[in-house]
């Protein structure tokens, strides 16, 4: 009988392939690809408005729009693209892992296909997932801050990076290799508060409003989701985010000495100095790149993921 017209090419002396729905390999890398291919979308986007926020830890806070204005009137419009290339890698690196990690670890918790876990289970996923992709993105982490923070200084006392392959290489050559894992546990616990406060808030209130609306996976439950799950984020990672910031600019001074031993000194330090109040320095730029940044990343996560779905994968 004639086989039918639709029906899978099998190779000679062999079965046909499996359907990418069906790979098993392609359903456990298919989180962690769609995640990196989000990130990098949006922080392409995004990356001025995460440079201004640098710039304003560095100095202590000040106006958005002023700081932005003032870089672009002394150094160019490029300068709000500076360390666009670290960027990358931490998509490709830490946000492929948080993202693809979490997905995974809240499939796998699911009693049943289609329902999804409490919201303390979610916490956890979301505690877990940011350890994950912080131990790994930690090096890109380290570019992107050095990369940035090195326009804000004197032009003698710049390092001029031209790439974060650059970057990395010579942190390695005049620090040593274990200087990459600098700033490891700031940026633990900034990704772990992070993603407990936007990953976890994001499933859940997009469940409500989904709920509300009688409409499964609606746009706007998505970004409304989103907004407030980056307000819970930026909430609870900014402090975690201006040590990790401190501690990894950091440069010896004239003898050789530090200004921080560790994350701690950091702390004490700025609260002596500065009030607990200079660890939100810069909150509002910080919230508006986290929010429109988690907006944009998950709404590129759903069209990647529908898309995919028309196509059987």
């Amino acid at each position: 009988p004639r086989a039918r017209a639709n029906a899978p090419h099998a190779p000679p002396g062999g079965t046909a392939a499996p359907a990418m729905s069906e790979s098993k390999a392609w359903q456990t890398a298919k989180p962690f690809v769609n995640g990196g291919v989000a990130a990098s979308i949006g922080i392409t986007v995004m990356n001025p408005v995460d440079v201004v926020k640098t710039r304003l830890q560095i100095a202590g806070g000040g106006s958005p729009l002023g700081m932005a204005r003032s870089m672009v009137a002394q150094q160019g419009l490029s300068s709000l693209y500076v360390g666009l290339t670290a960027q990358y890698l931490r998509a490709w690196t830490y946000q492929t892992a948080r993202l693809g990690a979490y997905r995974s670890l809240t499939n796998a918790m699911q009693t049943e296909p289609g329902v999804n876990p409490p919201l303390w289970k979610k916490a956890g996923a979301g505690l877990t997932a940011g350890a994950i992709g912080a131990v790994i993105g930690t090096p890109a982490e380290l570019a992107i801050i050095r990369m940035q923070a090195d326009t804000a200084l004197p032009q003698a006392e710049r390092r001029g990076y031209k790439n974060v392959g650059d970057a990395l290489l010579r942190v390695v050559r005049s620090e040593g290799a274990s200087a990459l894992l600098t700033g490891t546990g700031p940026t633990i616990l900034r990704a772990m508060a992070l993603n407990c406060g936007a990953l976890a808030s994001y499933d859940q209130t997009k469940e409500i409003i989904d709920d509300m609306l009688g409409q499964p996976g609606s746009k706007l439950g998505v970004a409304g989701a989103s907004m407030i799950s980056g307000l819970f984020g930026a909430v609870f990672s900014l402090p975690f985010d201006y040590v990790k910031t401190q501690i990894q600019r950091m440069k010896p001074d004239a003898n050789g000495a530090l200004p921080y031993e560790g994350a701690m000194d950091c702390v004490r330090k700025t609260v002596a100095e500065h009030g607990p109040s200079r660890f939100y320095a810069g909150f509002p730029t910080y919230a508006m790149r986290i929010s429109p940044m988690i907006t944009l990343t998950w709404l590129i996560l759903e069209s990647i993921q529908s898309a995919e779905a028309k196509r059987g994968w």
